[in-house]
């Protein structure tokens, strides 16, 4: 983005002459998605306009709703520069949604995505354009794991594990050879996100691998990787955890199912079957102290369901994850959804059993499949509101 030097008209003669600022559209848009990273926004633009001398550039920085005030940082610093922009999303969390949202809030020819942590090495960022501005690729990495690139900003043994486990499991979904799916910065013509967006199925953090499977031909697109060096985090703390990697595994079964089924209903699914398990297991410890059958049926039953109310919230809805008053509520219609649920369930299995047209099993397993589409269909609709 570049800026203009020009004298606004006068309507007085004694109105002082003050150059006015003017925007131009920018060459390239940093889409940055952060969840409480204010210590580092002023640095990361710094550093991004050093190493963009000339170049016509603005950064979008998408917020989830941070409490440390990192939209109000990001706006603050907009209001001195308007290469900044902020959008601050209620609601809703997950950093490919924000991605996404922030890719197509640009009518820049190019738009970059980095990490709002200041590990990515934002110095390459000239030779990514290059390439696209060359029209040499259609997507530039910046790589850890080409000559000249680092990991070293791994914080941890552990960490080191568990990217190269991700990348090996990554690369055998790709139909193309790169060393670094799972790299979080990346260049690419806004058109060809544009055209990829449509397919994007928005689960967890890995946005690159999402896009490279969800292009219409991604054996054609044209990768290019660039040596990158991964920082040491500087402010802030990793948001990497269990959840995170559960939700990688998902994406590569959403794009095994080529989105036939939707992944939150096979996470539901996946939920209540432990829900059984501990169900059981509730029931049995109940019987084992003594407690009557019904009773201790009861007691498992209101355990099985806080636990998958928990795990539901935690993990299938993780970006619309009820807290405060509204995780009470949540709670409340979750069990009375549930155990309307269970009604049906148990008069469809009966009905069908009694009609002599299926066996008990039979009857059982469909009384139960139309028990699980009810719960996920109301529980989106009504607990945690997605739909």
């Amino acid at each position: 983005m570049d800026y203009a030097m020009v004298e606004e008209p006068k309507s007085a003669p004694d109105l002082a002459e003050a150059p006015v600022l003017r925007r131009v559209s920018a060459e390239l848009s940093i889409v940055v998605p952060c969840y409480k990273e204010r210590p580092n926004v002023r640095p990361m633009v710094e550093r991004i306009g050093a190493a963009l001398p000339g170049v016509e550039w603005e950064v979008i920085f998408v917020d989830d709703n941070s409490p440390d005030g990192t939209a109000d940082e990001a706006r603050a610093l907009g209001r001195i520069n308007p290469r900044v922009r902020c959008i601050k999303r209620i609601g809703r969390r997950g950093l490919s949604t924000a991605v996404i949202e922030g890719a197509l809030s640009s009518s820049a020819d190019f738009v970059a995505v980095m990490d709002g942590d200041l590990q990515h090495d934002q110095t390459i960022l000239p030779a990514m354009l290059a390439q696209l501005r060359a029209n040499q690729a259609d997507v530039v990495i910046g790589s850890r794991h080409v000559d000249g690139g680092s990991s070293d900003g791994l914080s941890s043994a552990m960490r080191h594990r568990i990217s190269n486990a991700g990348i090996s499991v990554a690369q055998y979904f790709l139909p193309m050879r790169i060393t670094d799916p799972m790299s979080g910065f990346f260049m690419m013509p806004r058109s060809r996100f544009e055209t990829i967006a449509p397919r994007l199925s928005g689960q967890g953090f890995k946005i690159l691998l999402d896009l490279i499977l969800s292009a219409p031909e991604p054996q054609q697109l044209r990768v290019k990787e660039i040596p990158c060096q991964f920082h040491r985090r500087e402010a802030g703390e990793s948001k990497l955890d269990a959840l995170v990697m559960i939700q990688f595994a998902s994406l590569l079964l959403d794009k095994g199912l080529r989105g036939y089924v939707p992944m939150r209903f096979v996470a539901f699914g996946l939920v209540g079957t432990l829900g059984m398990i501990v169900n059981l297991a509730a029931l049995w410890a109940g019987e084992s102290v003594g407690l009557t059958f019904v009773a201790a049926e009861i007691i498992a039953t209101i355990i099985a369901m806080l636990f998958n109310f928990q795990l539901n919230n935690r993990l299938t809805y993780r970006t619309h994850r009820l807290r405060g008053p509204r995780l009470i509520r949540g709670l409340i219609l979750f069990m009375l959804v549930c155990g309307l649920g269970a009604i049906a369930n148990v008069g469809i299995a009966t009905a069908l059993f009694s009609s002599g047209s299926h066996n008990g099993f039979a009857a059982a397993a469909i009384g139960a499949a139309i028990g699980v589409v009810w719960n996920y269909a109301v529980s989106s609709t009504l607990v945690w509101r997605t739909v």
